[in-house]
């Protein structure tokens, strides 16, 4: 079989998820051809570290370099509208990280550049191009849940970040809800495909962050989800699916405690337990290869940006609901 022509990647900025995410481009078969930075320096030493050919002391140079095919942007979340659409007017595929953005108009106008050049957008969120979340996406069609009722999702981890971390930068995109709610409530999402018709929601602030979130959800069919976030807690990241017959519960979406063994598990009603364990696949790799296909096929992936919409919508409402102390209607 003929192996498929690599994309030539480029990356604006240095963050430490940079460096999972190119090692993923190298495993999937692509090339990573240059880093960007602000700091001129700091992209020729993170390129010499990295073993990348080339770096930039600009964004504007690496979206307009004629051997790049697509672009990786880790950047803080204010900083993603502007660079996916000057990505975009430049005919560069863009795999953006998550929050897609701080606001919904900011998503949106993402979404229009990138359908407008015909060029793929995709948030960073790893967990779904893995092969146990199709695995998990057959449990739910084959009905072996039954009719689904609630989504339970938890994502937090205890850290007491300093006061000029991005995460404590409101402006910035910072907050636990676009950090980690934009996970959970992207599983509610997922699993009951549709948005919900009403939330409310509820917070702890810190210098007008949130670090603290609560939120429940309401569907159509007598549906329902909550989720909690934070930075105060210790590292969980775990769903529970539950419907009239069993339940679905995962103990780590957001990333396999043990990478070679990708595992979920259904309850059923008498408690009896059935462990499934999922093709091992480091899901970064997963995420690039993924993509890679869909920008080769020359169709894009209209509902991966779709996805991303929906859960800024959402995310949103809930921002509002927690601040305005009362519930949003969607």
């Amino acid at each position: 079989m003929q192996r498929p022509t690599p994309l030539r990647w480029g990356i604006l900025g240095t963050a430490r998820i940079a460096e999972k995410v190119a090692a993923a481009i190298r495993a999937a078969g692509d090339e990573l051809r240059l880093v960007a930075s602000r700091d001129g320096q700091r992209a020729a030493a993170w390129a010499a570290e990295h073993r990348v050919a080339r770096s930039c002391e600009s964004y504007a140079a690496a979206i307009e370099a004629d051997d790049v095919d697509a672009i990786y942007i880790p950047l803080p979340p204010s900083m993603h509208a502007e660079w996916t659409i000057r990505a975009a007017e430049c005919g560069k595929h863009v795999l953006c990280e998550k929050p897609l953005a701080c606001s919904m108009t900011e998503a949106e106008a993402m979404a229009a550049a990138c359908r407008e050049h015909g060029v793929q957008l995709l948030d960073g969120v790893m967990w779904l191009h893995h092969p146990r979340a199709a695995d998990m996406r057959r449990e739910l069609e084959a009905g072996t849940l039954g009719d689904l009722r609630r989504v339970t999702v938890a994502f937090t981890f205890c850290r007491d970040f300093p006061v000029d971390d991005l995460r404590m930068q409101r402006a910035l995109g910072g907050g636990s809800l676009l950090d980690l709610g934009w996970y959970c409530v992207g599983v509610a999402l997922w699993a009951f495909g549709e948005l919900p018709h009403r939330v409310q929601a509820t917070a702890r602030y810190r210098q007008d962050v949130d670090i603290n979130f609560a939120a429940t959800m309401w569907f159509g069919e007598n549906r329902i989800a909550t989720f909690d976030c934070g930075f105060d807690t210790v590292m969980r990241r775990w769903f529970e699916i539950a419907g009239t017959n069993a339940s679905l519960v995962c103990d780590d979406f957001a990333r396999p405690w043990q990478p070679d063994k990708a595992r979920f598990w259904l309850h059923n009603a008498e408690g009896k337990m059935a462990e499934r364990v999922s093709r091992p696949m480091v899901q970064e790799v997963a995420m690039i290869e993924r993509f890679g296909e869909a920008v080769r096929s020359g169709q894009l992936r209209l509902d991966w940006p779709a996805r991303s919409l929906a859960t800024q919508r959402v995310c949103e409402a809930l921002d509002l609901a927690a601040r305005g102390g009362k519930a949003v209607e969607l």
